[in-house]
Parts: C-alpha cells; sequence; structure tokens
C-alpha cells in the first residue's frame, strides 16, 4: 500500500471518527443540553492542551527531519569520500590505480544494488558492504610509495578512507527507527486527548463546527504521518537516496 494512500485513508478515518462520534453524542444528549453553556475552564484547559501538543508535535517533526537530513549527509559524505580515493590515486602506478578504482566502482554498485535494498528492508547494512570497503584499504595500505611524490598522496588517501568508514559506520547507525516507543504512545496518546478534549467542549451538530472538527482532527493525522514517514530516514516516503553513489560508477548518469 502506497504511504500516500495510508496519509489519505488515515485523514479520512479522523474526520470520520469525529463525525460519528458527535453525532452519537448529539442524538443521546438530554434535550435540555445547552453546548453555549461550557464551562470557562473547560475552554481553558482545551486551549492548554492543544498549545502543548502542537509544541510537542512541533519538535518531533523537527527531530526526525534533522534525523532524516544527517542520514542524506552521511550517503553524501561516504561518497564524496570515495571519489577523493579515485582521484587521489592518479599518482599511483596504472595497474595500482585502477585496481583500487575498480574497488570503489564495486563498492558503490553493491550499496546501490544490494545494501540499500537490505537497509530499507531489514534496517541494517551487510557484511559484504564492509569486507568490500576493507579490500579498498588494503589496496591501499598493501601499497609502498616509490618516491616522494606518491609518499605525498599517501597519507590523505589513507585520511579519505578513514572518512568513508566513518561516514559508513554513521550510516549503518541511522538505519532505524528515530523516535524511541514510548514517544509513540506520547504522541498517539496526546492525539486522542487532543481531540477528545473537541467534545468537552459539546459541540454541536452544524455543518461549520462539524467541518472545523474534521479539519483539526485530519491535521493531527497528518502532521502524525509525517512524523512516521520520516522516522524511517533509508526507507518509506520521503527518504535519503543512494544518489551520491551513483556518480562514482561509470556510465550510471548516462
Amino acid at each position: 500500500m502506497s504511504d500516500w494512500l495510508v496519509l489519505v485513508l488515515a485523514m479520512l478515518g479522523a474526520c470520520a471518527v469525529v463525525v460519528v462520534i458527535t453525532l452519537v453524542r448529539h442524538r443521546r444528549a438530554p434535550e435540555n443540553e445547552d453546548p453555549s453553556e461550557t464551562p470557562d475552564v473547560i475552554e481553558y484547559m482545551t486551549m492548554w492542551i492543544g498549545v502543548v501538543y502542537a509544541i510537542v508535535l512541533g519538535l518531533a517533526i523537527a527531530g526526525v527531519w534533522e534525523a532524516r537530513s544527517a542520514a542524506q549527509d552521511h550517503v553524501q559524505a561516504e561518497a564524496q569520500a570515495l571519489h577523493e580515493i579515485s582521484e587521489r590515486v592518479r599518482v599511483y602506478p596504472p595497474g595500482v590505480r585502477d585496481r583500487v578504482r575498480a574497488d570503489v566502482d564495486a563498492y558503490a554498485r553493491y550499496v546501490v544494488t544490494t545494501e540499500w535494498k537490505s537497509m530499507t528492508e531489514r534496517g541494517r547494512v551487510t557484511e559484504r558492504g564492509g569486507a568490500l570497503l576493507t579490500r579498498i584499504r588494503h589496496d591501499v595500505t598493501d601499497y609502498q610509495p616509490r618516491n616522494d611524490f606518491e609518499a605525498q598522496a599517501y597519507q590523505p588517501v589513507l585520511d579519505q578512507i578513514s572518512a568513508a568508514d566513518q561516514a559508513r559506520n554513521a550510516r549503518a547507525d541511522s538505519t532505524g527507527p528515530t523516535m524511541p516507543p514510548v514517544v509513540w504512545w506520547g504522541l498517539i496518546s496526546g492525539a486522542v486527548i487532543t481531540i477528545g478534549m473537541v467534545f468537552a467542549l459539546q459541540i454541536r451538530r452544524t455543518a461549520r463546527e462539524l467541518v472545523l472538527a474534521g479539519l483539526f482532527s485530519a491535521t493531527i493525522a497528518f502532521m502524525l504521518f509525517l512524523i512516521w514517514d520520516f522516522d524511517a530516514p533509508y526507507s518509506r516516503g520521503i527518504a535519503a537516496t543512494a544518489e551520491p553513489f551513483l556518480t562514482l560508477i561509470p556510465g550510471a548518469g548516462a
């Protein structure tokens, strides 16, 4: 099922629940009930709960969006480090240079075609990807520079390999959900309480009040969907992509 279809169904479901509960409550309400006589304290509590929950939603969205942006930054940093390795080994003999570049290409292809699928479906990187990155490291460390010019390029290449390894570890650490389960319980409970306070105001069955209550509930459902969608940085709808790795694969951008 498409993520956007889930969003539409969630928003429609939230609106339907509000409308149904309002109609049922109105039918069972006493004949002498006056919705305009809602105590001021209830209105104050409803406003206070709504403001607090809006702040919580805003912080949650900011947190998962920051995690998603950081995940994309990890991918970009890893791809950039690999690109620097391919460029800096140009001073090495053709055999060493071509071997390093071929292994960088093999690693990038594996990340795009295989490891990314493992990240989105199982939430983890693969041992094979780590082995391919280790092979690149061995290609460089096993070669002994023959002159000062090659020696000057040796340490910068090692630094870029370390940067790629660090970015890969950061990418592996950010594959899981960002929000802990207890936060989700708080967000869902807060949504129920916030929407429930709408009924505490004794809304009537007028079209205007029903539309506003439905839109209010649909907005909360939309915010929760955004948090859920951003909560998995490498999967679902709006996620980090492997596009930076494509620049390392010859002919991938053609």
